[in-house]
């Protein structure tokens, strides 16, 4: 049995110039944190037949791998030279179509169980740019690179992408105070609706390589903000979260007409009248997670958003990204 451990991921700066129609012109930038809240991949070799046997939200059993319907999973046995006699589960501590990089998480973390269970070792480094090349390249699904990076490398990331989609990462150091004060002022609530990313991102990328005005501004100021927002958390000067995740958020809802919806206009005015600064979506908008930056009236803020129907996240960061933490072949 091996058992692979991989974040999930909130982006504080620079999201949406990490796909290839802005990055392949521009050059994109992103400044994200890992959560210590996981997807976790179990591997077996059943001994009794040559089957493949999938658990996911769905149950497959199949004696070919071109038989999966469970795309990504397919891909990754494909690219390790798997094709027989394996059983693979996972768990989720967060819903999938909430923003938080779902997809690749689970591509990072069942790519690092594969070459685990073929005892190949394989850098971080190595799992994200495999899982971009399944996703991307492989899949053509419409996103960027942020979420297989963070899922890889854990901690606090920069990311400087250049027109060529080549990416350098860094991992960024926080002094422990400023940590200990970002995870008391950001407060992650999940909104309840789930939903995927691809109309959203389709309608961005669309209007990027068109050289709509409105989105190419809107990411221009995304990736310039992204440099801010990272000298604010170095420096600790944080309470100026609020003000930039607040000019983010009109700039965001320019990208695309599925980023926010009556509910979700809602919920961020009730936030900012009960003690939110700020506040910021994850993924491309339209459901999942939102983060706000609150330093005062906590409790007010809670309690608002739970009339509101929406659940408060309690996480801490995650420094280790994607880990084998059970290995017995």
């Amino acid at each position: 049995m091996i058992v692979s451990r991989t974040p999930f991921r909130i982006t504080l700066g620079g999201g949406g110039t990490d796909l290839p129609s802005y990055y392949e012109n521009h050059g994109g930038f992103i400044f994200s944190f890992t959560l210590s809240k996981y997807m976790y991949v179990c591997l077996n070799r059943p001994s009794v037949d040559e089957l493949i046997r999938l658990k996911y939200s769905k149950s497959e059993s199949v004696e070919s791998v071109n038989d999966l319907k469970h795309e990504i999973a397919k891909a990754c046995l494909d690219r390790v030279g798997i094709s027989s006699k394996i059983e693979i589960a996972s768990l989720s501590d967060i819903p999938a179509g909430s923003g938080l990089g779902s997809s690749s998480t689970y591509t990072v973390g069942l790519l690092n169980a594969l070459h685990s269970l073929n005892g190949d070792y394989k850098s971080l480094e190595f799992l994200a740019n495999e899982a971009c090349k399944i996703e991307m390249d492989i899949l053509k699904k419409p996103m960027g690179k942020q979420d297989q990076f963070l899922a890889a490398l854990g901690g606090f990331v920069r990311l400087d992408i250049d027109k060529k989609g080549n990416v350098t990462s860094t991992k960024i150091q926080i002094e422990k105070s400023i940590q200990n004060e970002l995870n008391r002022n950001l407060l992650i609530f999940f909104t309840g609706q789930q939903r995927k990313n691809n109309k959203i991102l389709n309608e961005q990328d669309k209007s990027t390589r068109k050289s709509n005005k409105e989105v190419l501004e809107s990411l221009h100021y995304i990736k310039e903000s992204g440099y801010q927002i990272l000298d604010i958390v170095q420096s600790g000067k944080i309470d100026e979260l609020g003000s930039m995740f607040r000019d983010h958020w009109e700039m965001k809802k320019k990208l695309s007409s599925g980023v926010t919806n009556d509910k979700i206009d809602s919920i961020y005015k009730t936030a900012l009248d009960n003690g939110a600064l700020g506040g910021k979506i994850s993924g491309a908008g339209g459901g999942g997670f939102f983060t706000f930056y609150c330093n005062k009236n906590h409790d007010a803020l809670r309690s608002a958003m739970a009339s509101k129907g929406l659940r408060e996240l309690d996480y801490s960061f995650d420094f280790d990204g994607s880990k084998i933490i059970s290995n017995h072949r």
